[in-house]
């Protein structure tokens, strides 16, 4: 069954400040699992929507599609509150263990307020040796059975998507999003179009580019990306065909 936003009755989509987190499992159930951890200080916001779904069990663990400023700040105070495992690709253990730090933004490449500043935001790797662990190589994801991982790199090296075949639900993180990211206003309305990865944060766009086409394929039927809203149906695949398509035009910044 599907919820108004297209997204089956089991995912659930929380949106902090700019970009999302994502919840999995049945309400009133203790087998869920968080997907990324949003801007740092919204720790209080995750912990009140998992409350609201979940009661006060803990997820069996956090599930990172990249390692990106917008979707670990607020991973070390929930650690603090769960204390569970934290899972991501082997290529992203370097920015999430203290060895490695992204590569510094890019204002030029995307136009807009958001691209202009991005030389504020946050850069460097964070340090959770002692909680992260890599995903299993056979593309499992150990607290979700029905899900597998798919490497989708480009917008950084370890950056995963998860897939659901049964629904053909798919959480992208930052491989394709629905939301022009390099737009203030955009951003501030949310208006829904789907686009490729922000291009400020994004160092490999022929990776990035056969990434879009990954997803494409599996032909999603419900996707929530790290920012923007949840999308499904038409809508979806019609954007999301047009992108892989013509990705190169679209996405890949001029110089």
């Amino acid at each position: 069954m599907q919820k108004e936003n297209g997204l089956p009755e089991d995912v659930h989509a929380v949106r902090t400040l700019i970009a999302n987190v994502v919840m999995i499992g049945e309400p009133g159930t203790s087998e869920w699992t968080l997907i990324d951890a949003g801007v740092v200080g919204c720790a209080d916001v995750i912990a009140e929507a998992a409350s609201s779904l979940y009661g006060e069990m803990p997820p069996r663990a956090i599930v990172l599609t990249h390692g990106h400023f917008d979707h670990v700040g607020s991973l070390r105070p929930l650690l603090a509150r769960w204390r569970v495992p934290v899972y991501a690709h082997a290529m992203e253990l370097p920015y999430l263990t203290g060895q490695a730090d992204y590569p510094e933004a890019d204002p030029d490449v995307g136009g807009g307020l958001m691209a202009r500043i991005s030389p504020l935001y946050p850069h460097k790797g964070i340090d959770i040796s002692g909680d992260v662990r890599p995903l299993p190589e056979d593309g499992t994801v150990p607290t979700l059975p029905d899900w597998r991982w798919v490497h989708t790199p480009g917008h950084t090296e370890g950056h995963i998507s998860l897939f659901r075949e049964r629904d053909r639900t798919v959480v992208a993180g930052d491989a394709f999003i629905t939301v022009k990211q390099t737009s203030a206003f955009a951003v501030l309305l949310q208006e829904e179009e789907i686009h490729g990865p922000p291009p400020y944060f994004t160092f490999d766009w022929r990776h990035a580019a056969e990434s879009v086409r990954k997803l494409e394929a599996l032909k999603p039927a419900a996707a929530i990306t790290g920012h923007g809203k949840p999308m499904a149906g038409e809508a979806l695949t019609e954007g999301l065909a047009e992108l892989a398509r013509s990705f190169e035009e679209l996405a890949v910044p001029h110089r």
